[in-house]
């Protein structure tokens, strides 16, 4: 059983090598413009074979690129101000325990 998930796991990371999935970003828009226009004919193909009725697939208007860059401006401009929010929760702190001893 471990033999068979071990083959099959280090087939799925070979496939996503191969197929550039895990090179750079123009690669991987690549790879998936790529499944995008290969995957719903392939499986309206076997939908027909196995005599299965899919509903159809919905249509994303979504934008991984932009959502990452998004995340990233997120994360940096929240590290850019961090040392100064530092500064002030620790001054609010010690006003806290300032007023705590008095």
């Amino acid at each position: 059983r471990f033999l068979i998930k071990g083959g099959l796991a280090g087939a799925a990371v070979y496939v996503a090598y191969d197929q550039g999935l895990l090179g750079s970003g123009t690669e991987g828009a690549e790879a998936l413009k790529k499944a995008q226009e290969t995957l719903p004919p392939a499986i309206q193909e076997w939908t027909n074979y196995l005599g299965l009725e899919l509903p159809p697939t919905p249509k994303f208007d979504f934008s991984i690129s932009g959502s990452w860059n998004k995340g990233v401006h997120t994360v940096m401009s929240a590290l850019s101000v961090a040392p100064s929010r530092a500064c002030e929760y620790t001054a609010e702190g010690w006003k806290y325990l300032k007023d705590l001893v008095k």
